[in-house]
């Protein structure tokens, strides 16, 4: 079984920071690739960022260059440092991982008012 925990959510200012946090439960998590979705309203759950067991990663066209994942697998701790953030990066964001199961953290709410 996988536990996935979410923090760091917020209201902020178009141009400013924010940095999520996903907590994971499990051995899984050292060989397991780390996804972030956001799902805003009335739309569609899509991938922003994907992160492999040895750091490497690949990000959705729309926050390349402002979002980086990271990952501390001491911690069992997945990271979104989230950067010049606009109105449209507006949803609930989720951690995400497939073990022979999807497993979904319970989403982090992040507003970028302009």
């Amino acid at each position: 079984q996988v536990q996935l925990v979410e923090s760091g959510g917020g209201l902020v200012q178009a141009g400013g920071s924010l940095r999520l946090s996903c907590a994971a439960s499990g051995s899984i998590f050292r060989i397991a690739i780390m996804d972030w979705y956001r799902q805003a309203p009335g739309k569609q759950r899509e991938l922003v960022a994907r992160i492999t067991s040895g750091g490497s990663t690949n990000y959705a066209d729309s926050v390349k260059g402002r979002f980086t994942a990271s990952r501390d697998n001491a911690k069992n701790t997945v990271y979104l440092q989230m950067n010049s953030l606009k109105p449209e990066d507006t949803a609930v964001y989720y951690c995400h991982v497939f073990a022979n199961q999807h497993y979904w953290g319970q989403g982090t709410q992040v507003t970028v008012s302009s």
